[in-house]
């Protein structure tokens, strides 16, 4: 990455800082001179995105972050406030889990819930408690296609990210006219990781893994979160949907 913008005195909290879409979207804001407040599990696996981002100029520092633990979401978001006026914090949990129905435990239910319904939620009211008394401010939101529709086996992912989509737009409702762009961003694609890959493969044959337009970079997702950031607010997006070009939908 590189620094291609003055610093500003604002931070990014990047909820579910992992190392594809979560890392790009930290590595994308950083360069706009943004401060970047990161979280994940296992927040040491955060030091080589620190390092990178620094190196070209920019500022980012975190932690471990169970986002499924309220009060662990109050404290982060509060921390990166304290480095300077929080205004965008992005949810960017995944939780992707396919099992048979009957396979389906309540554990992994539960869970799965928990981590991308739930912890949505968590993250969107405590931003807004933040951002509503100055009146401005951005929290978006990652879903899926399974948020749209539920296929086999995503009982329980399928229920989570439809549930988080709830969760998006009747935060947009209530937070969009007083200030507050709330968007929620479909990722409709298979996005271009070493465990998708080997996935794609595996059911597809080594072939697919050379079609054009069958995988999605993840510097896209962060592009997309970029241009939502930028919107006028007479023209707000709530719901934007990215695929590549050779997706099926």
């Amino acid at each position: 990455m590189t620094l291609s913008a003055p610093k500003r005195n604002a931070s990014v909290a990047v909820v579910g800082a992992g190392d594809y879409i979560g890392g790009e979207i930290a590595k994308k804001f950083a360069s706009e001179g943004f401060d970047v407040y990161a979280g994940r599990r296992g927040g040491d696996k955060l030091e080589g995105l620190f390092d990178e981002i620094r190196a070209a100029g920019g500022s980012a520092q975190g932690r471990s972050l169970d986002a499924r633990v309220p009060e662990d979401v109050t404290a982060f978001l509060q921390e990166a406030e304290a480095i300077s006026p929080l205004e965008v914090v992005i949810f960017n949990i995944g939780a992707n889990v396919n099992f048979p129905l009957v396979d389906t435990t309540d554990r992994v239910f539960r869970k799965v819930w928990e981590m991308a319904c739930f912890a949505g939620f968590v993250t969107g009211r405590e931003a807004a408690r933040i951002m509503l008394p100055r009146g401005k401010g951005n929290i978006f939101f990652t879903g899926a296609t399974a948020g749209l529709r539920g296929g086999a086996g995503y009982a329980a992912f399928a229920s989570a990210k439809f549930g988080l989509r709830a969760v998006a737009e009747a935060t947009a409702r209530e937070m969009m006219p007083q200030g507050l762009h709330v968007a929620h961003l479909v990722i409709d694609a298979a996005v271009d990781t070493a465990w998708v890959r080997n996935l794609v493969a595996s059911k597809e044959g080594a072939e697919a893994l050379e079609k054009e337009g069958r995988f999605m970079d993840p510097a896209a997702v962060a592009e997309a979160y970029w241009s939502l950031y930028n919107q006028r607010q007479d023209a707000w997006t709530f719901e934007m949907q990215i695929r590549p070009s050779g997706e099926t939908w």
